[in-house]
């Protein structure tokens, strides 16, 4: 069963780092395209940041560009995403979808995890 697992979210304050994981199971994951969304209360679903896991490829939204970085480990199977000078405006959950066409891919999702930065 194809299934994805974010892990790594929790309560920092301004200015700290947090590194997500997600790990994926049930593809063939050098294929594909892995990417982090967030969604705030409130506020509709947004696109972090993405990459293609078989060129390394990445992407991001302006407002973390310098201070995200995502990465893949393809022997784990797993995309992480660090986390730098997070700022309040960072709060939401995050979840990470996995795709076969490219950024930004929405075919299989996580379950979330809670990333909140306090001021």
């Amino acid at each position: 069963e194809a299934q994805l697992v974010e892990s790594g979210g929790g309560l920092v304050q301004a200015g700290g780092s947090l590194r997500l994981s997600c790990a994926a199971s049930g593809f063939t994951f050098d294929a594909y395209a892995v990417g982090w969304y967030r969604q705030a209360p409130g506020k509709a679903r947004e696109g972090v940041s993405c990459i293609v896991v078989s060129d390394g490829t990445t992407y991001y939204v302006d407002s973390v560009k310098g201070r995200f970085t995502i990465s893949s480990d393809n022997a784990k199977n797993t995309v992480y995403l660090q986390m730098n000078s997070l700022k309040p405006e960072d709060t939401a959950v995050y979840y990470c979808a996995i795709g076969a066409y490219g950024c930004f891919p929405t075919d299989s999702w996580g379950q979330g995890t809670q990333v909140t930065v306090s001021a």
